[in-house]
């Protein structure tokens, strides 16, 4: 009656006198899990010993309920990597370059990642991620802590759907409360935005500020900051709201959590000034005095860290400015640095590793769905020139939320290329972004068809998968 057994079969997954399995079941050759012992919680059909259930939200929740390595936990600051997943297909291949990579296990894995606009565009919700995570937990037998992230949540109202939900890191996005202006603006400027600054909430004074920041040095071990008034002005009206907001969320999800702990993660990279290393400083101070759990702080570094391409910048000034990000981390020695947008850069991946170490948190979103549509291009030549073109036509559009450098007039029709040039589009630099950024246009008209795409050819989908995170995974664990 089963056939094509899946990793935890056919013995299956024992715990506590139960037994679980996921099957292809005759006569229709349909993926179902196979509950051997106490069917309590789930909904299925009888068949001897057997209960055969549908791999619905009800049953995933049922099966974590008595499995406890499918819950989700904080991960604190340990060395971690998120893996966002677009489509809920690409788990199973995280896993693999996980296992292939890093069999010391040196990097915590979150498996479960969207943000509120990936959701937004993909229609999808907290618990539909979080299910598609659960299956593939289980089905590949993963046993080491994970987590799931709420990615870029910018309003207290985003919260309490992922906290329904189980997930246990919140990605903080306040980039709509820092004034970039401030980067900019003269010291009589600066003095009237802070002036206008909520000092009921900070719970403080400028003069008490600037007696803390700018009447001393600050001793960082292997770098000392001196803080004039005009750079604590700039930090304070450029950041000040910002902090602000994080705290307001954070009251949220303390209020929602209660007594159970969560990791926090304050994200101010999608802006359009770098955070010097006093900004770094002056918010990683005010949070963690404030008794903000953050366990990851992702500043705006230097250069360009653009969807799906490699760092455009200067490296040399990159590794300067990451030298100082990482001595103000290690004085405070509570979180780690989180790179965002960080699929794909691989020619600094081996310098933060060198100065950061372990102390880091990598994130990636849509690299996942970018070689889905490389085993499209390979599989179904036609269907991807249909992918193509949707994106074309959105591009204008989809982009409004993102800095690019993509040029989509050089861009081909998918009809100018012969089948066996298609999946070379996906490494071309203005396709690879364009297809990135056009994630809810492409997947809203052609995501029922890519996944059944994907489900016919799983393990070109795995391979691929492994092939690509192992070369972003190898620079972090290399002894």
């Amino acid at each position: 009656m089963y056939t094509n057994i899946q990793p935890n079969a056919p013995h299956g997954v024992e715990y506590d006198g139960d037994r679980f399995f996921l099957a292809d079941v005759a006569p229709t050759g349909a993926r179902r899990l196979i509950v051997r012992g106490r069917r309590a919680g789930f909904s299925g059909e009888s068949h001897g010993d057997d209960l055969i259930c549908t791999l619905t939200p009800e049953n995933a929740r049922a099966l974590q309920a008595r499995l406890p390595w499918l819950t989700p936990q904080p991960l604190g600051a340990h060395l971690s990597f998120g893996f966002g997943d677009r489509i809920g297909l690409a788990t199973p291949g995280h896993v693999g370059a996980l296992r292939s990579a890093d069999p010391a296990g040196k990097f915590a894995p979150i498996f479960a990642q969207q943000s509120v606009r990936e959701n937004d565009r993909l229609h999808r919700n907290p618990d539909t991620v979080m299910v598609a995570a659960i299956w593939s937990v289980f089905a590949e037998d993963w046993r080491q802590p994970w987590g799931a992230d709420a990615d870029h949540v910018k309003e207290p109202a985003h919260v309490a759907s992922f906290v329904a939900s189980g997930y246990t890191f919140f990605t903080v996005d306040p980039s709509d409360h820092v004034d970039n202006a401030a980067q900019s603006d003269d010291l009589a400027t600066l003095r009237a935005k802070c002036d206008a600054l909520p000092w009921e909430i900070l719970a403080t004074d400028y003069t008490a500020l600037r007696a803390e920041y700018c009447d001393h040095a600050i001793d960082l071990g292997e770098t000392t900051l001196h803080f004039d008034e005009a750079t604590l002005l700039r930090a304070l009206a450029k950041y000040g709201r910002a902090v602000i907001h994080t705290l307001a969320i954070t009251a949220t999800l303390r209020a929602a959590f209660g007594d159970k702990p969560f990791d926090l993660e304050m994200s101010v990279d999608e802006t359009d000034t770098p955070t010097s290393v006093h900004e770094h400083y002056f918010i990683a101070n005010e949070l963690l005095r404030r008794g903000v759990p953050v366990v990851s702080l992702a500043p705006r570094f230097v250069g360009k860290f653009q969807k799906g391409v490699d760092y455009m910048g200067d490296l040399a000034l990159f590794e300067a400015e990451l030298a100082q990000h990482v001595a103000v981390m290690r004085a405070f020695d509570r979180y780690k640095l989180s790179i965002h947008t960080g699929s794909d850069k691989f020619t600094i991946y081996p310098i933060i590793a060198r100065h950061a170490g372990a102390s880091v948190h990598v994130k990636t979103a849509g690299t996942s769905y970018l070689e889905a549509l490389r085993i499209a291009a390979l599989r179904n030549p036609a269907f991807f020139r249909c992918v193509l073109e949707t994106g074309r036509a959105h591009y204008e559009h989809d982009k409004k939320s993102y800095y690019l450098d993509c040029r989509p007039e050089n861009v081909p029709p998918g009809d100018a290329l012969p089948d066996a040039d298609l999946p070379a589009l996906i490494d071309q630099f203005d396709t690879r972004q364009l297809l990135h950024v056009t994630f809810g246009s492409i997947l809203n008209e052609h995501g029922a068809a890519l996944r059944e795409l994907l489900a016919a050819h799983p393990d070109d989908y795995r391979a691929a998968l492994q092939r690509h995170f192992t070369r972003h995974i190898t620079p972090f664990v290399v002894e």
